[in-house]
C-alpha cells in the first residue's frame, strides 16, 4: 500500500469502511432476528416480551420458561452452529484453494452419517418412542452422538494422511474427501440394508440435521469450539492471503504451505465434526456462506472470516426460523430448509457470474 505524506490513501479508508459497514449491517440484522426467532413458533410471544424476559424482566412465567428452555438455546444453536460450519468451509477453501471445500463435499458429514447408523444398527440404540406430540426420539443419544464423532474423526484423520503422503496438495485432499464420502455412503447403505424398520426409521431420523435437539449444555462446548476455530482462522488471515496469490508466492512469503493446509484442515474438520455429532447433517451453510460473502466484500480473509460467520449465521437462525412457521405447529428439521434455500441462491451466484 502507498502512503502519501505518511497518510492512509482516501480510497483505502473508503474501501475498507464499506465491508466493514456490510458486516456491521450484518450483525444488526443478525440481532434483530434472533428476537424474531424467539418470538414465532407455535405459541406466539410479544416481542416486548421477549426483550422483557432477556433483559431480566419477565412478564409472563409461561413465556419465561418457553424461552429459556426452548427458544434461546435453539436460536443459539442455529447461530453457533451456523457460523462454525460457515468458518469450516470457508477454512477448507482457503487452504484447499478450491470453491468445492466445504465439509459436505470432503466426506467428513456422511462419516459422521455412517458412525450414526453404526451406533443405532449394530449397537442398538435405535429403539425408538414415538407419541402424537413428540414424532421420534433416540433413545440412547449419547452413544450415537459419541459413533458419529468418532468417525468424523477418522474421516480426518484419513485426508490428512493421505495428503501428508502426496504432499499435501489441494486435488490431492479434494479427491480423498470424494473417496472417503462415497465409502462412507456406501457403508450407511450396507448397515440400512440389513436394518429393520425401526432401526432404519432412527438413522434417517438423525440425519436430518436439527438445531433443536441441543440444550445448554451441547450449546456450551460447541461454543466453545467454534470460538476457538474463529480465534485461529483470524490469525492465520495475513497466512491465508498470501496462500490465495499461489503456493509459490507465499512460500516466497515465509508461509509454510503445507503445515497450513493440514493444521487448517483439521480445525475444520474438528468443528464440524462436534457440530453434526450433536446436531446432525447440515449442508450447504459450509458450502454457499463464503461464496455469498466473497461476492459482497472480496477474499482479503480480514474481512472474509468475520463475514463468513455473521452470515453462517444469519443463513440459519433464517432457516431455523422458517422451518418452525412454515407448517406450524409441526417443526420441519432445518437442514432440509438449508438444502432449499442454499441451492437455489448458489446456482444463481454461479449463473450471474458466468454472465458477469
Amino acid at each position: 500500500m502507498h502512503f502519501a505524506d505518511g497518510k492512509i490513501p482516501e480510497g483505502y479508508i473508503t474501501y475498507t469502511r464499506r465491508k466493514v459497514a456490510v458486516i456491521g449491517a450484518g450483525v444488526l440484522v443478525l440481532l434483530l432476528l434472533l428476537v424474531v426467532s424467539i418470538a414465532v413458533g407455535a405459541v406466539d410471544i410479544p416481542i416486548r416480551s421477549v426483550v422483557g424476559t432477556l433483559t431480566g424482566m419477565a412478564p409472563d412465567p409461561l413465556y419465561d420458561r418457553i424461552i429459556w428452555n426452548i427458544r434461546l438455546p435453539q436460536a443459539l444453536a442455529a447461530i453457533v452452529a451456523g457460523t462454525g460450519l460457515a468458518i469450516a468451509g470457508a477454512g477448507m477453501q482457503s487452504v484447499l484453494r478450491n470453491p468445492l471445500g466445504s465439509p459436505f463435499t470432503l466426506g467428513i458429514s456422511h462419516a459422521a452419517a455412517f458412525g450414526a447408523a453404526f451406533s443405532v444398527i449394530i449397537l442398538g440404540t435405535g429403539t425408538m418412542r414415538s407419541s402424537g406430540a413428540d414424532a421420534i426420539a433416540l433413545n440412547n443419544p449419547y452413544i450415537t452422538t459419541i459413533f458419529a464423532f468418532l468417525f468424523c474423526l477418522i474421516a480426518t484423520g484419513i485426508i490428512i494422511a493421505i495428503s501428508r503422503i502426496r504432499a499435501s496438495s489441494p486435488e490431492v485432499m479434494v479427491l480423498a474427501g470424494v473417496a472417503i464420502g462415497s465409502l462412507f455412503t456406501a457403508g450407511t447403505m450396507f448397515l440400512q440394508y440389513f436394518a429393520d424398520d425401526v432401526q432404519l426409521a432412527a438413522v434417517v431420523f438423525w440425519t436430518f440435521g436439527d438445531v433443536g435437539r441441543a440444550g445448554w449444555n451441547e450449546l456450551i462446548v460447541m461454543a466453545v469450539v467454534v470460538t476457538a476455530a474463529i480465534i485461529y482462522f483470524v490469525l492465520k488471515r495475513w497466512d491465508y492471503n498470501a496462500i490465495d496469490a499461489g503456493d509459490e508466492t507465499a512460500k516466497g512469503l515465509g508461509v509454510n504451505v503445507g503445515r497450513e493446509r493440514i493444521v487448517g484442515m483439521l480445525v475444520a474438520s474438528f468443528v464440524t465434526a462436534v457440530i453434526v455429532a450433536f446436531l446432525g447433517i447440515i449442508g450447504f451453510v459450509g458450502l454457499v456462506c463464503p461464496h455469498m460473502v466473497r461476492r459482497l466484500i472480496g477474499d482479503d480473509h480480514r474481512y472474509l472470516i468475520p463475514g463468513t460467520c455473521v452470515c453462517g449465521a444469519l443463513l440459519l437462525l433464517a432457516s431455523d426460523t422458517a422451518a418452525r412457521l412454515i407448517l406450524a405447529p409441526h417443526i420441519l428439521p432445518v437442514a432440509i430448509l438449508t438444502a432449499f434455500m442454499g441451492a437455489p441462491i448458489f446456482l444463481y451466484l454461479i449463473i450471474r457470474g458466468r454472465s458477469q
